[in-house]
C-alpha cells in the first residue's frame, strides 16, 4: 500500500486514465460551487447516468473507477458525486447500495477534513463503518473483497478516521491533495 502522506510516495496508478481530473476539488465555502457557480468546473455540463457496476466484472466500470482515482487524489467531493451517481444507478439497496453508499461517506469524511470540521469528520467514517460492516454481512465477511476492494481494510480505515483526531494537511485553497493514510486499490 502506498501512503500519500509520504513526501517522496510514487504516483498512484490511474484507473481511469482517459479522464481528466477537475481543475480544482470542491471545497465548501472555500471554492466555486462545481455545478451552481458559472466559475465552477463542472458548471454547464450534465451529469452522466451511470449503470451500476457488475460485481463480477466492476472492472469495465469507468465511473466507479474513475471515483477511487478522484478519492485516491484528494477529490473527495467529486468522487462523492460519482459514486452517488452509481448509487442511485443501483436503486441505493442491497450489497451494493450499502457498498457504495460507504465510499460515499468516506469521501464525505475526506470533505470534512477539508473543512476542518472534526465532528464531520467522525460521523461520516463511523457511518462508512457501518455501511462497509453491512456489506461484510451481506457478501461474506470482513476478508472478502467487493468490487475489487478489502472489505477488512475499509472498516479499518473507517474505524481509524473515526477515531483519529485528523487535522487539514497542507495549505488551504481548491488544490487537490490527499489527506488520508491510504490508498483504495482494487485487486
Amino acid at each position: 500500500m502506498v501512503n500519500p502522506a509520504t513526501p517522496n510516495r510514487q504516483p498512484i496508478p490511474r484507473l481511469a486514465p482517459d479522464r481528466p481530473f477537475p481543475s480544482y476539488t470542491y471545497v465548501p465555502g472555500r471554492s466555486p460551487h462545481p455545478v451552481s457557480d458559472p466559475r465552477g468546473h463542472s458548471y454547464g455540463s450534465k451529469p452522466d447516468r451511470p449503470q451500476p457496476p457488475n460485481p463480477e466484472r466492476w472492472r469495465s466500470c469507468q465511473p466507479y473507477l474513475f471515483g477511487i482515482d478522484l478519492f485516491n487524489q484528494g477529490f473527495y467531493w467529486e468522487a462523492h458525486e460519482v459514486w452517488e451517481g452509481l448509487w442511485h444507478a443501483c436503486g441505493r439497496s442491497g450489497p451494493m447500495g450499502c457498498f457504495l453508499k460507504g465510499l460515499i461517506h468516506l469521501a464525505a469524511a475526506g470533505v470534512k477534513v477539508r473543512e476542518g470540521i472534526l465532528q464531520g469528520v467522525t460521523s461520516h467514517a463511523r457511518r462508512a463503518l457501518e455501511l462497509f460492516q453491512q456489506t461484510a454481512s451481506h457478501v461474506g465477511t470482513a476478508d472478502t473483497h467487493y468490487l475489487g476492494l478489502h472489505l477488512g481494510e475499509l472498516m479499518r480505515w473507517a474505524q481509524t478516521i473515526a477515531s483519529a483526531a485528523i487535522a487539514e494537511k497542507g495549505a488551504v485553497g481548491p488544490a487537490a491533495f490527499p489527506v488520508f493514510d491510504f490508498v483504495l486499490f482494487p485487486a
